[in-house]
């Protein structure tokens, strides 16, 4: 097993005003990257690095300000980067654009270094990092057990130092599930506060960029570089005028009534979680059991429901065309989604709208939720062996997050007695970002 070999901001900081120091430190992160092939899709070239380094060192000494000077980064093969092949991890599906996404626009704006697009699972369908062509993710924590996806590549590039941090994106869990399995940090910002826009879709009334960092620090810095409205992605979303950040010295925490806990046989998993939330009570919350099944019932709508057939928009036309360039596993939910009618996806909405409401009242009782953002983890032999059981599982405690339109920050919470990490999740109610970003921080400064 590896000890983890995260890459800070802080380290890349240091040296700002070293160019032959920081060009020397991503030679040898882009060197790091040969130990972790599956990670990546397609690389950047050692000289364009350097190229976009004597950029990044000429607008500095012009006297702009970078917020990332020579921060090296990657991106979900699922968001476009200009003149890099987006594959949405299908070759058939391919496509080189003209143009970056807005995200991506922003981040090289500050400065950030770009050093490959990486893998996921394909049409970013999947939790575990093992539905790609291009190869299954290894866990840098011991290569016979998943990475979690679908932003897998994202995840083991930040993870094992290939990057300061990484874009994925989250519509199921694919920004928290890699963080949670992987011991960094996963912020799946409230719905439109990042641009969608050059970003292949999954559901696309779902989607939302994330973000994966080694801290929270680093996360939050990461937000204000990334967000914007974005006047030509239709799914944009402004913050209300009065939403600024609550100071709550005493927050209330909502935890699940225990017979909603399920880990599936693994103790690791469940002393970790009620550690965490004995920390956030030593951080001075106070603990409130409150009923997760309308929370799981809307998590069961995301596969089972009416939004199962919106994975169609991308993948769709392959799906008629050309079913032999979907992997097996795909294909096989995919063809469930053709068959979903317009009267179900209208009785989803009416059952949806029963569940938000029902869920509402159980944020009037509390102002976070905590909890395991995966039951635990399993062996890439054992998702071979069961992919959709398993995969279900592993969506059990982020399935429903974008349906009833909340934040989550995923942490690392500690390991388990074999060495592999886990961890948890904060929700808050949409555009409490920055909130849960600050009680991230708080709940990683204290020891276990």
């Amino acid at each position: 097993m590896l000890e983890p070999q995260t890459l800070p901001l802080s380290e890349v900081n240091a040296l700002a005003g070293a160019p032959d120091a920081l060009e020397a430190l991503l030679a040898l992160v882009h060197a790091r990257g040969d130990a972790f092939p599956e990670a990546w899709i397609t690389r950047a070239s050692l000289a364009s690095i350097r190229a976009s380094l004597k950029a990044a060192h000429e607008r500095r000494q012009r006297g702009e300000t970078l917020a990332l000077h020579g921060v090296p980064f990657a991106v979900k093969d699922n968001i476009d980067v200009a003149g890099y092949p987006t594959t949405a991890a299908c070759p058939a599906f391919a496509y080189v654009p003209e143009t970056s996404s807005p995200v991506v626009e922003r981040l090289l704006a500050a400065g950030a270094i770009f050093m490959g697009k990486t893998n996921l699972d394909q049409f970013a369908t999947g939790l575990t990092g093992a539905r790609s062509p291009y190869g299954t993710c290894k866990n840098p924590f011991d290569p016979a057990y998943i990475s979690g996806g679908s932003s897998s590549g994202s995840g083991v590039v930040v993870a094992a130092g290939l990057a300061c941090f990484s874009l994925g994106t989250d519509t199921a869990g694919s920004g928290r599930v890699p963080a949670a399995l992987m011991n960094i940090v996963g912020l799946k910002p409230t719905r439109g506060l990042l641009s969608i826009r050059g970003v292949v879709p999954a559901c696309r009334t779902l989607d939302c960029v994330s973000l994966f960092a080694s801290t929270t620090a680093d996360t939050e810095r990461l937000l204000s570089v990334c967000e914007g409205y974005d006047v030509l992605d239709p799914f944009s979303r402004q913050a209300p005028a009065l939403a600024a950040p609550r100071a709550l010295p005493s927050p209330r925490i909502g935890i699940p009534e225990p017979s909603q806990l399920e880990f599936f046989g693994d103790t690791d998993a469940a002393n970790l979680y009620r550690a965490a939330v004995e920390r956030f009570v030593k951080l001075g919350a106070s603990v409130v059991r409150i009923d997760l099944a309308p929370f799981l019932e809307a998590a069961g709508l995301l596969y089972h429901g009416p939004w199962l057939a919106e994975r169609l928009q991308a993948a769709g036309e392959l799906l008629r065309t050309q079913p032999e360039e979907l992997l097996p596993v795909l294909r096989s939910v995919l063809e469930g989604a053709a068959e979903r009618t317009a009267l179900e996806a209208f009785r989803g909405q009416y059952r949806l709208a029963e569940l938000r409401r029902a869920s509402e009242l159980e944020w009037l009782r509390m102002d976070y939720l905590l909890l395991p953002t995966t039951p635990s983890t399993w062996s890439i032999a054992e998702i071979e062996k069961n992919p959709i059981e398993l995969n279900t599982r592993l969506g059990r405690y982020t399935n429903f997050v974008n349906l009833l339109d909340l934040a989550a920050i995923a942490l690392p919470a500690g390991f388990r007695r074999d060495g592999l990490p886990l961890g948890i999740t904060l929700l808050g109610p949409a555009f409490s970002d920055r909130e849960l970003l600050e009680w991230g921080q708080r709940f990683s400064a204290t020891s276990a």
